[in-house]
């Protein structure tokens, strides 16, 4: 049986493949803008995970009727309100949407509104452990106001 032995410039060239892998997916992703609350620690959480997951994120402060006027401006309906409010590439993300849901988005680019995550779901990114996560759906908002459940998150 042979032995394969790994040396430091093996696990070197490995490490750095590693860190710049989500930036190169960044580069082919486009970025997400992101309108919060200020000091809403939460959304800060979810902008940081979603940096973490190789996405480019700009963000800015909004307050009160200015953030809700953005978010209707955006198509979210008031039933579907959270925290804060993403945009990419013509999609608005409301609340702690997962990356993989966003990426599936971009991916099969329905003619939809977006994505949302009414509420503050504990364990949704941003919000606290995956490991005692409680269970919720991601959902698809259509044009018409109307949400279906995009993907669902069982409880931990």
């Amino acid at each position: 049986m042979k032995e394969y032995r790994i040396g430091r410039r093996e696990v070197i060239l490995a490490a750095t493949a590693l860190a710049i892998a989500p930036a190169a997916r960044a580069e082919e992703e486009p970025p997400i803008h992101v309108v919060k609350g200020r000091g809403c620690e939460c959304c800060d959480a979810w902008v940081d995970y979603l940096r973490e997951q190789g996405f480019t994120v700009t963000d800015e402060v909004s307050m009160g009727t200015l953030l809700i006027r953005f978010k209707m401006d955006q198509g979210i309906p008031a039933k579907a309100f959270s925290c804060h409010t993403g945009t990419v590439d013509g999609y608005a993300l409301e609340g702690h949407v997962p990356a993989a849901d966003i990426r599936r988005l971009l991916d099969e680019r329905p003619d939809v509104v977006g994505l949302a995550v009414p509420g503050m779901p504990y364990g949704s990114p941003g919000m606290g452990s995956e490991d005692s996560r409680d269970a919720y759906d991601v959902l698809l908002v259509r044009r018409d106001g109307s949400l279906e459940v995009y993907s669902s998150y069982p409880a931990a």
